[in-house]
């Protein structure tokens, strides 16, 4: 039996223009099933038909997909020509992901049914949706060509040409809409890109200037063109048309924001700053375009390294907008860009505090605490969040990280163990990661045979759950134990991220285990050259698998760069002071690995 989803999104038919294309798999929408859109069939076969095809739908309703399903297959098994039974089981197929098979029975449904608008323009969406722009522009021609009155499948139809690179197509399917519903802002501006595409500025500036021209009291619209021509690098003509737009409407909220832009553009710094700070303060400039123009400012700001008065700013927003959480939010996160972080975490829990069901404000709290590593303030947010947001899996997830962070790892191991029944058995990924935090935990407290039963069951969930690949093959070198084992799991590692140094690392660890030096040699060299966070532990590996390639001074010299990178062991200062190679005792090799291997995130 086909195994359907449990959640059955009913997406209606398209009908607002200048929405994204979707896909319309409509579910029952008066199709009569006793149309004679079909092969002739028994009364005898017909009532059959009835009864299975109104269960199936009243059992899709219901959400009993897998019943439903099998409903109207029987269906076509009764009358293998009915477009309804097609159609409806073609939502299906879109449903799990199978759109090569939707696209074949909608075609089929078509062949019987070719008059049926919602049958073809379901197939053209989808097709749209597959980037099989050419087949759905012959969809959406023929819906043109019948429903001259639905003007949205002009905008699909054009939309479709313009990613089949048919430019000229597109911009006449653009210009029959335009004459069917009058000048529309989306459609000129779109003209406008089309035709600056195929390099004909001249024709994409007289798009927008005849609209400017049409709304000649709008002062948005020669706003626009300036913005465009100043894209373009042309200062002059921009600055000609804010200038324009500054004698239709002298207390425009948008002629603040451009002339910002220009001011920058042109290197006048300080009067683009007094722009900015006049467009905050402009009571007609609702809070959302506040905050864009403020995060533009910062940005810009911080890639020139300039010094901004950015927090000023925020200041004078707030006391605009007291109530504004998302300002508040976006204020604390600036704070934390500049190491405030007390005052970046003031802010966050003024939003907890006001708005206790905001999770974005504690998501956005415990990731500061984590960035701090406030291990107590982390528990304190993650036991919170469990009773408010008890669906939320990431706070059960950093409180278990948080106890072993504190060394309390049972409290750990009892944290993950008892939130895995509760995670949906289709989120696969996540119950094999806390398994991995499982086995990490037990490796931890020595208890070896738990951590790779762990792991195990983290593969189970997860065969490419690679910070898990990784550790297990790194443990396993460690004890020296199923080294071949270890040598395949690290390989998957690197050849799904090539580019991480502490995976090439431990490939580097296991082959020297094994004793094949010359492979540990290039794969070690590898990880130091990918190796962005300068890690002593590396660096010591580099020098013992040198010492045992014959390379001893050379591999003193490493011993000596790891001990001056930061790590400090004995077994360390006995090799620079010996000179000669000696394996890390138990102790040590558990004191190093989190730093070795672990790499949680969210």
């Amino acid at each position: 039996m086909v195994r359907l989803t449990k959640i059955y999104k009913r997406i209606g038919v398209l009908c607002i223009l200048f929405c994204p294309v979707c896909i319309i798999p409509c579910v029952y929408a008066d199709n009569n099933p006793t149309i004679s859109d079909r092969q002739t069939i028994s009364v005898e076969k017909q009532r059959k038909f009835d009864y299975f095809y109104y269960e199936g739908i009243r059992l899709k309703n219901a959400g009993k997909f897998d019943t439903s399903y099998e409903m109207l297959k029987h269906c076509l098994e009764i009358d293998s020509t009915s477009s309804v039974a097609m159609f409806e089981i073609s939502s299906f197929y879109i449903q799990l992901d199978q759109p090569d098979k939707a696209i074949s029975l909608l075609k089929k449904a078509i062949k019987y049914s070719p008059n049926n608008q919602e049958y073809r323009s379901t197939l053209a969406s989808l097709l749209f949706s597959m980037e099989m722009f050419g087949e759905g522009a012959e969809e959406y021609e023929i819906l043109v060509k019948a429903f001259p009155e639905k003007q949205e499948l002009n905008y699909y139809l054009a939309e479709s040409y313009t990613r089949m690179g048919e430019i000229g197509k597109a911009i006449d399917t653009y210009n029959t809409l335009e004459n069917s519903m009058g000048m529309h802002e989306a459609i000129s501006v779109e003209k406008f890109r089309l035709y600056m595409s195929i390099e004909q500025p001249d024709s994409a500036f007289n798009e927008l200037e005849k609209l400017a021209d049409k709304f000649s009291m709008e002062a948005r619209y020669p706003i626009m063109i300036g913005d465009l021509y100043l894209q373009r690098d042309d200062t002059v003509r921009a600055l000609k048309y804010y200038h324009q737009a500054r004698k239709i409407d002298p207390e425009s909220p948008y002629f603040p924001v451009s002339m910002a832009n220009y001011y920058e553009k042109t290197g006048q710094r300080e009067a683009a700053k007094q722009q900015i700070k006049e467009a905050l303060a402009n009571e007609r400039l609702d809070v959302n375009t506040k905050m864009s123009i403020l995060a533009r400012y910062i940005i810009q700001q911080q890639r020139t390294k300039q010094d901004n008065d950015g927090e000023n700013l925020f200041r004078t927003l707030l006391e605009q907008h007291p109530d504004e959480s998302r300002l508040k939010l976006a204020y604390g996160e600036f704070l934390a860009s500049q190491n405030k972080f007390d005052e970046a975490r003031f802010q966050y829990q003024l939003v907890t505090e006001s708005e206790p069901e905001n999770i974005n404000a504690w998501q956005q709290l415990l990731e500061l605490s984590l960035q701090t590593k406030d291990m107590d303030e982390v528990i304190r947010i993650c036991n919170k969040c469990r009773e408010i947001f008890p669906e939320a899996m990431e706070f059960k997830f950093y409180l278990g990280i948080a106890y072993s962070q504190q060394k309390k790892y049972l409290q750990a191991i009892e944290t993950y163990q008892a939130e895995i029944p509760s995670i949906p058995k289709e989120n696969a990924r996540l119950i094999s990661d806390f398994y991995g935090q499982i086995g990490d935990t037990y490796f931890h407290i020595k208890e070896m045979d738990k951590a790779f039963e762990a792991y195990e069951n983290a593969l189970k969930y997860n065969d490419k759950n690679i910070g898990v690949l990784n550790n297990y093959a790194y443990y396993l070198s460690l004890l020296k134990r199923e080294l071949t084992k270890a040598e395949r799991m690290s390989a998957q590692c690197i050849k799904m991220d090539p580019e991480n140094a502490t995976y090439i690392d431990t490939y580097a660890w296991i082959f020297f285990i094994q004793g094949n030096y010359p492979l540990a040699k290039m794969y070690i060299e590898q990880a130091l050259s990918k190796d962005k966070t300068n890690s002593a532990e590396l660096v010591d590996h580099y020098g013992d698998i040198l010492y045992m390639s014959g390379e001893k001074e050379k591999a003193v010299e490493q011993w000596i760069k790891a001990k001056e990178a930061g790590k400090n062991s004995e077994t360390l200062n006995r090799k620079i002071s010996g000179k000669t190679y000696f394996e890390e005792t138990e102790d040590e090799l558990f004191n190093n690995m989190d730093e070795d291997t672990s790499e949680t995130e969210p």
